[in-house]
């Protein structure tokens, strides 16, 4: 998964021209025809929204806001460059951190390019997507997502995820070129962009028994849910019951295309993971960093937390014969609380 790899899309780049016949009209009783307005030149197809040195830039300044903030597990600038679930995601991990006296650092977010992502637009906001290089602990590569929300605010991070085991990134057009943008109903793939987030939510509540689960290929994430699950329910045994739910947005904050006439779709979930207590007299203690989130260090009803997903998800076009695959993912606790 390098540069090299991606597939420029040069037959999207012949601009598209549009000649308007001309009516001949003349007043009663004048030979000459009246003046007409030479048509409107047909627009051009948008040019990449950032290029490459503006995209390294703007990770530089990320970069910079993400070290000074990292140093002192303090939230407080992190506004100035992260924004929703990033922030959300990046303000949890210094409580953890805090809270476990740094046994627990924040997710290292390498910085250093290794794909781009950009979309095709003249429209705000803009959004973007960064394969980050393999940080030094040999985790997976990060899929950055940046956005512009208006011409005169600066690029953030809304997001990132982690590329899953074994999984490909489909080819993009260079960014350089720019990929088109597709509208949250865009037709001819297998899973309409609007609905990808809720329909992977719905496998992930019901697993195989799912409608929707043959439209997805199996992923480490989805079995990682699922284990979690089973294995808390089993350490519970009779003292308590666990429920979880997923809720996907209402609709994907960006959708790409790519080469082979499928898309990138860049969703956001929440899950809510619930253990009610079932026997009489019965408490949950609370691990500390939970509790830093809950403000208390037991439940005697109660305990749930709440995870901000990022999810990217590849779906392919609808005639390919092949499944929607989750590309990469995050899922991190990032609110608590206790009954």
């Amino acid at each position: 998964m390098t540069r090299d790899t991606r597939t420029p899309r040069t037959t999207r780049r012949v601009a598209r021209t549009a000649v308007a016949a001309a009516a001949t009209l003349a007043l009663a009783g004048c030979a000459a025809p009246l003046p007409e307005p030479a048509p409107e030149p047909a627009g051009a197809v948008p040019p990449p929204a950032v290029s490459v040195d503006q995209t390294q830039r703007v990770l530089a300044s990320l970069g910079d806001v993400l070290t000074h903030a990292d140093a002192t597990k303090d939230p407080a600038g992190l506004p100035d460059r992260l924004v929703g679930p990033a922030l959300a995601t990046r303000t949890a991990e210094y409580v953890w951190a805090n809270a476990t006296g740094g046994a627990r650092q924040p997710t290292a977010l390498p910085l250093d390019e290794q794909a781009l992502v950009v979309p095709e637009t003249a429209t705000w906001p803009r959004t973007q997507l960064v394969v980050s290089e393999q940080p030094d602990d040999l985790q997976a590569p990060r899929v950055l997502v940046l956005q512009q929300a208006s011409p005169r605010e600066p690029y953030k991070l809304w997001g990132w995820a982690r590329l899953l085991q074994g999984v490909q990134m489909p080819p993009t057009a260079a960014p350089e070129e720019g990929s088109p943008e597709l509208p949250a109903d865009a037709e001819g793939l297998v899973v309409p962009p609007a609905e990808v987030g809720a329909r992977y939510a719905d496998v992930l509540t019901n697993g195989d028994a799912s409608e929707h689960a043959p439209t997805f290929a199996l992923d480490s994430f989805r079995a990682a849910v699922e284990k979690a699950r089973a294995d808390t329910t089993a350490a519970l045994q009779d003292a308590a019951t666990l429920a979880e739910t997923y809720v996907a947005a209402d609709a994907p904050v960006v959708t790409l295309g790519t080469v082979d006439g499928g898309a990138l779709v860049v969703t956001e979930m929440t899950t809510t993971s619930t253990v009610s207590v079932t026997s009489a007299g019965g408490t949950i203690a609370i691990e500390p960093f939970y509790a830093a989130l809950a403000g208390t260090t037991s439940a005697g009803t109660s305990f749930s937390r709440v995870f901000t997903d990022v999810l990217v998800v590849y779906v392919p076009p609808a005639d390919s014969g092949a499944q929607a695959q989750v590309l990469a993912a995050e899922h991190t606790v990032t609110s608590a609380s206790a009954q």
